[in-house]
C-alpha cells in the first residue's frame, strides 16, 4: 500500500517550503562524513548546517583559550571570541556567522569520518538524555537577546586584565 502524494501547497508537497527540521548532531556529521575522504569540510557548511545549535560549539571553542594558565593572553583571547558569539545572539541571528577566511576553511572529509566514529556511540548516549526542552522559551528572541547580552558581559570580563584571574589552581 502506497501513500498518496500530498495536495500542491500543503506541507510536504512539492515546491511547499516547510521549516527545516532539526536534524540531531549525529545525523549531521553522518551526512558530512559521506563522500570523498579528500575533500575538504568548510566551517561555514559545518555551521550552516547545525543552525543555532553552532553557538555552543563555537561558544565551547571560545573559551577553551582562557583555560590555558598564561596571565592575560588568554582572556584577550577568549573574551572578544565570547563577545562575538554573545553578539550574534543578542542581534537574533538564527545561525552564526563566521568570517569569510575561517567560513572557506576546514578539515578534509576523512578527518569527519574519523571524527564520527569516535564519538557515535557518545553522541547516541548523550542524544537521548539531553534533548531540547520547553521550546517554545528557550527558542523566543528575547531568550537569544538576553543569553547574547549575558556573553557580551562576560566576554567583556573575561578580556579585563585583572589580577589573579583566568588562572588554572
Amino acid at each position: 500500500m502506497t501513500k498518496p502524494a500530498p495536495e500542491p501547497g500543503t506541507p510536504g508537497a512539492p515546491g511547499h517550503d516547510d521549516p527545516p527540521a532539526q536534524a540531531s548532531t549525529r545525523a549531521v556529521l553522518d551526512e558530512f562524513a559521506r563522500g570523498n575522504p579528500e575533500d575538504p569540510l568548510h566551517f561555514g557548511d559545518l555551521v550552516s548546517d547545525l543552525r543555532q545549535t553552532a553557538f555552543g560549539m563555537l561558544l565551547f571553542v571560545a573559551v577553551l583559550p582562557a583555560f590555558l594558565p598564561l596571565p592575560g593572553v588568554a582572556g584577550a583571547i577568549s573574551g572578544p571570541l565570547v563577545m562575538l558569539v554573545g553578539a550574534q545572539l543578542m542581534v537574533g541571528l538564527r545561525k552564526p556567522w563566521l568570517p569569510r577566511f575561517l567560513a572557506q576553511r576546514g578539515p578534509q572529509r576523512k578527518s569527519m569520518q574519523r571524527f564520527r566514529v569516535l564519538l557515535a556511540p557518545w553522541l547516541r548516549r548523550l542524544e537521548k538524555l539531553v534533548r531540547p526542552r520547553l521550546p517554545g522559551v528557550l527558542e523566543h528572541p528575547l531568550a537569544s537577546a538576553f543569553t547574547g547580552l549575558l556573553l557580551v558581559m562576560l566576554g567583556l570580563l573575561l578580556a579585563l586584565p585583572i589580577p589573579f584571574t583566568n588562572y588554572v589552581f
